[in-house]
This record gives structure tokens, C-alpha cells and sequence, in this order.
């Protein structure tokens, strides 16, 4: 099956210009069997296509994932996909620390990966600090984006050796925010995907068989770019935004502390019967 892994809608992402119809109007076209919706820190794209179902049912032979791309406050961004029926709104909450967003993910059976491993330094976990200090983190990760329409060759040559030598699936993703670019990258997989749960398996049984795509032509940028010292301003902005959410953010941690202990009482009950 035929998957683009990256998709961001304007139902979700602020820069996103292309409705969940369209999108799926138009991969559909490309012969493609469905996509995963990974709006920024935010479900409400996938949202949106529950909503369209609702009133149609012309597209029930196309598949519609639900997954997310979260800003980490160290990393850059993670591609994340949880089991189905599995509510986390911490992932919702832009900011965790990577290691704690792995630790998240990884207790509730989901997956995540670096996206555009190689790409901007502010946006991209192996240009982070973090990586660079800590090149264990690696191994935590459950596959690696190795191709994206928005990045340069090198990028993506890049990200292709690092899923190569650390023998993680290769996930390709659009990474459209316009029309123009949906299905221009492609993961294949060799399982019948019908929801998140076959995709984690898939990953996690080396069922990821093929990514690729195309490159978009080098955007050729005002020269005025250069004066503007954009990796500190977006480090700026990203850490801004992390404080304004950290009341929320906790709130929500404390949540999965409590959901935690119900469970582990749960458990103890059975154990006792």
C-alpha cells in the first residue's frame, strides 16, 4: 500500500492551505491508498475528516490516519502516531523535552521519529543540541522520516544513511502545506493498513518497504533573509510559546500521572481476585 506519511491541513496547521477533502481528493487521483494526518500539535485535521464522514461515504475506500508532529522544546519536530482509541492530549501541548515525549509515547504503545532529521537546524532533531550530545537518543526512535518533498537532496541523502545505519523503517512524507506538493512523496508498505494500530505494527515488523519522491526546487530567498537571524528568532518563538503552554503542559502530564495510577490499581485488583 501506498502511504504520504507528512501531510499538514489547513484544518489543522495554521500554514496549511489545502481542506482534508482536497487532500484526499487528490492522492486518491495519484493512486495512492490513504495518508497520515500530521497537523502541528494538534488532532484537529484528522478531526475535520471524522466530521466529513459524517456526510459522506465516498471516500471510505481511502484510509485516513491520525497522527501528529510535535514541536519538542530540545529536538526540533517528532512525528508521532498512537494506537487507536488512545486519547493523550499532552500531545496537543507543544513543548515536552524529547526524552519525555519518548517516554510518553513509548508507554502507551505508540511511535514516533524524527521529522526532516537534517533539515533546518531549529526545526530538525539531528541539527539539535540535544542529539549532539546525548547520540544515544537515536536508538529510541521507532523509524526516521528518510525523505521529504521540502528538503534538499543532501538533506534527504542525509536522512536515508541515518535510517540505513541505524536500521530504523524509512518513512517518505509530502510534508504539504499547499496543493501544488500533495503526493509528491510516497512510503510503501507491505501490510493491508487500515488503521494506526497496522501502521505500529508494520513499523515495528519491518513491513516499511520503499520512500521516495521529488525534491521541490530550491525556493531562491529575498536577500534581505540574510540579515534576519532566523534560528535564534525561532528559538525564541518556540521557547515563548513553550512557556505560555507549561501551566496547560503540566496539567495534562499530571493527568497521564493519575490515568497511570488508576491503571496500576486496576491491576492490582485483578491480581488479588
Amino acid at each position: 500500500m501506498r502511504f504520504d506519511l507528512h501531510c499538514h491541513t489547513k484544518n489543522g496547521s495554521l500554514d496549511g492551505r489545502i481542506d482534508i477533502e482536497d487532500y484526499i481528493r487528490i492522492l486518491k487521483q495519484k493512486g495512492f491508498d490513504g495518508m497520515l494526518v500530521t497537523d502541528h500539535n494538534t488532532y484537529n485535521g484528522y478531526r475535520a475528516w471524522k466530521e466529513l464522514r459524517k456526510k459522506t461515504d465516498e471516500y471510505d475506500d481511502f484510509v485516513i490516519l491520525k497522527g501528529v508532529e510535535y514541536d519538542t522544546i530540545d529536538a526540533g519536530h517528532i512525528l508521532v502516531v498512537m494506537p487507536d482509541n488512545l486519547k493523550l492530549r499532552i500531545l496537543e501541548v507543544r513543548g515536552l523535552p524529547v526524552q519525555l515525549l519518548i517516554k510518553i509515547v513509548h508507554r502507551y504503545d505508540g511511535i514516533l521519529g524524527p521529522a526532516h532529521p537534517f533539515g533546518a537546524k531549529f526545526l530538525s532533531a539531528m541539527c539539535s543540541e540535544k542529539l549532539k550530545k546525548d547520540k544515544g537518543l537515536i536508538h529510541q526512535f521507532d523509524f526516521v522520516e528518510a525523505f521529504n518533498t521540502c528538503e534538499l537532496p543532501e538533506s534527504n541523502r542525509k536522512a536515508r544513511e541515518l535510517a540505513a545505519k541505524y536500521k530504523k523503517p524509512a518513512f517518505g512524507g509530502s510534508d504539504s502545506h499547499r496543493e501544488q506538493y500533495v503526493g509528491t512523496a510516497y512510503t510503501d508498505i507491505d501490510y493491508d493498513i487500515r488503521n494506526c494500530n497496522d501502521l505500529i505494527y508494520a513499523v515495528k515488523n519491518n513491513l516499511i518497504v520503499g520512500c521516495g519522491g521529488q525534491e521541490r526546487d530550491p525556493v531562491r530567498q529575498n536577500p534581505m533573509w540574510h540579515l534576519v537571524p532566523v534560528g535564534t528568532a525561532w528559538k525564541v518563538y518556540n521557547q515563548g510559546l513553550a512557556v505560555l503552554k507549561s501551566h496547560k503542559r503540566k496539567v495534562k502530564v499530571q493527568e497521564i500521572y493519575h490515568l497511570e495510577q488508576r491503571r496500576a490499581a486496576r491491576r492490582l485488583i485483578r491480581s488479588n481476585r
